[in-house]
């Protein structure tokens, strides 16, 4: 589908919008990017390598579309699935391989071979046993109610440490280990077709370095990783999410764009911790350069840059915040409902809640919106946990919290925002109505 290409340009030059071409998505198709390297735009996109000894993918795509990946290849090629390379753990881009399997049995082919870092398998362990977290979580983040974490998954076949040289047919890769959204990632590089595979380093969005469900991230490596990608000069760069960046000067630029606003990112949450800031203070201060943030591949339609504060924070400070009251902190509903009981009251905190979504709403200031929507959210929430019964306070805190994820531009934070508001309605449902409103 040559289209993908124009799209991939109409993005670019910023004639379309992460926002409503979001990047985390199914797009479908296939495109050839150069002579014998396909493309999979998927939920997790797939890249194919097809040699003389068989097919080569980075990535495999998730459990629901593998099956449609392996039929965008099928009309491109019809050659075995020779080695398979996992570009990192998440599940979106490891669960492929059984499709090619059992085509490979059905058909009398030898078997595939996959390869991962050596950190990958550490993660399918972890996975398994936060099964019932992981689908808490992502049940929350994406929406997806009927959503269950596998416990089953392809291990690799083999693993390496730092780098790996990898022939297939004629056709040769270099396979190097780079931490950045994990621990586990592979960047694939093919030389002779300048294509650079870089899985979830770089996604057409702000980089996914603070999921705030999720375990760390490494920004500072994550920027390094980016700029000895740099060196390798590639004409082609292909995401794990989002289209293919296509010509020297755009992956140039793409990375370099990248690695800039992490760093920034970094270097700003550092300077407030050697002062002797508060988490509080660096996520009030800390802002990514304008001029990044407006970059059509950077914007903040996933993660969010105030997210990564968060995980420099972690990565480098621990988990304390540095406020005196956080650090053996009295439980949540016994705080709310003191500061209820100084208010007047749960109801008391709704209405002035409400009242600040009103503010919210007329404001010609975003900033100012902004603010009174944050606050509404602590009093709708500690009204809540003060009273969840009361049928008033409910509503109140689905209404803010509904509000707030019709303006959040993230994935991150509209998925937890939706499902406050979501929790909202159905504990009112449990309420009677003759309970006064």
């Amino acid at each position: 589908m040559s289209d993908i290409l124009t799209m991939a340009d109409r993005l670019w030059r910023g004639e379309v919008s992460t926002a409503n071409l979001h990047p985390v998505d199914h797009v479908g198709g296939f495109v050839e990017i150069t002579d014998g390297v396909g493309f999979v735009p998927s939920f997790a996109n797939v890249s194919a390598f097809d040699t003389e000894d068989g097919l080569v993918l980075v990535d495999t795509g998730s459990l629901p579309l593998a099956p449609i990946v392996h039929g965008d290849l099928r009309r491109w090629t019809s050659s075995r699935l020779n080695t398979a390379v996992y570009s990192h753990g998440h599940i979106d881009h490891v669960f492929g391989v059984p499709v090619w399997e059992a085509e490979a049995k059905e058909k009398g082919w030898e078997a595939p071979q996959v390869i991962a870092h050596h950190a990958l398998p550490a993660r399918f362990d972890r996975y398994i046993f936060t099964a019932g977290y992981n689908t808490i979580i992502n049940r929350r983040q994406f929406g997806f109610k009927d959503l269950n974490w596998p416990v089953d998954y392809r291990y690799p076949d083999r693993t390496y440490h730092d780098t790996l040289d990898l022939s297939v047919g004629g056709v040769d890769f270099l396979l190097r280990h780079e931490k950045g959204e994990t621990d586990d990632h592979t960047i694939t590089w093919q030389p002779e077709s300048r294509v650079l595979c870089c899985g979830d380093l770089f996604i057409w969005a702000s980089p996914n370095a603070g999921n705030p469900q999720k375990v760390q991230r490494y920004p500072r490596e994550w920027a390094d990783a980016l700029r000895r990608m740099l060196t390798l000069e590639a004409e082609y760069l292909l995401p794990g999410h989002g289209f293919p960046v296509v010509g020297a000067d755009r992956v140039t630029q793409a990375l370099t764009d990248t690695a800039a606003l992490l760093d920034s990112l970094v270097d700003q949450t550092l300077a407030v911790m050697n002062a002797g800031g508060r988490l509080d203070d660096a996520i009030h201060s800390v802002r990514p350069p304008a001029e990044l943030e407006a970059r059509p591949y950077l914007r903040p339609v996933y993660d969010e840059p105030e997210f990564v504060v968060h995980t420099v924070w972690r990565q480098y400070g621990g988990w304390w915040d540095g406020n005196p009251a956080t650090l053996k902190p009295a439980g949540e509903q016994a705080l709310a409902q003191e500061l209820a009981s100084l208010a007047g009251g749960p109801g008391v905190l709704a209405e002035r809640a409400l009242a600040l979504l009103a503010l919210a709403e007329g404001a010609d200031d975003g900033e100012e919106a902004e603010g009174a929507l944050r606050v509404a959210g602590h009093l709708a929430e500690s009204a809540w946990l003060a009273n969840p019964g009361d049928r008033a306070v409910q509503q109140a805190r689905r209404q803010v919290f509904a509000a707030r994820a019709q303006r959040a531009t993230s994935t991150m934070a509209r998925g937890v925002f939706n499902w406050a508001a979501q929790e909202s309605i159905e504990t009112l449902s449990n309420v009677p109505d003759s309970d006064p409103l």
